[in-house]
């Protein structure tokens, strides 16, 4: 990060990519009493990539939904998180060490820092519990047509999860992100 940004105009993203696709999250269901509701289970093998940001403290997020993962995307992503931090601020932005989160991603961009997790440790980045929350709210229990049809259903269950500010906020806040007391 850049040493002239005061922490005071820092905004901490949480970023990660998730696969949803045909071969689909089942869940429990309510049901009445004494009966067995039967779920569709597809076979095919279509998938949609969503990449996702959230930054808590602000209550908003960024996504792309692409058919493949690359550094390419990636950098778009970042663009776009890029484009949402206002003029005055910075955005540092907490991912895990996928082969596609070089350390060159961000060079192009003068507000993006880049902080990566340690190896195997999805418990530090909330948005893990975005992915089960879409699955869980709306995508679980579900077939898809095609790929046009996963993208679209991705799409209304990130825009479902932006609906509420607060939602973003206490399911991504950590204490540990708190930069000034």
């Amino acid at each position: 990060m850049p040493g002239h940004v005061g922490l005071e105009n820092v905004d901490v993203w949480f970023q990660d990519e998730a696969r949803f696709g045909q071969q689909n999250t089942t869940t429990r269901l309510w049901a009445e009493r004494g009966t067995r509701p039967r779920v569709v289970k597809q076979q095919q093998f279509e998938y949609a990539y969503l990449f996702g940001s959230v930054c808590p403290a602000k209550g908003v997020g960024e996504a792309i939904v692409v058919p493949w993962v690359n550094k390419d995307i990636m950098i778009s992503h970042l663009e776009q998180i890029s484009k949402a931090t206002e003029r005055s601020r910075h955005a540092v932005v907490i991912m895990d060490g996928a082969s596609w989160h070089s350390d060159d991603i961000g060079n192009e961009f003068n507000n993006v820092s880049i902080i990566k997790l340690p190896p195997y440790s999805p418990e530090l980045n909330p948005i893990e519990q975005v992915w089960s929350w879409l699955r869980q709210h709306y995508l679980a229990n579900q077939s898809f047509n095609d790929y046009n049809d996963i993208v679209s259903q991705v799409c209304r269950a990130w825009n479902g999860f932006l609906e509420c500010s607060d939602r973003v906020t206490k399911m991504c806040s950590r204490d540990w992100i708190e930069l000034i007391s």
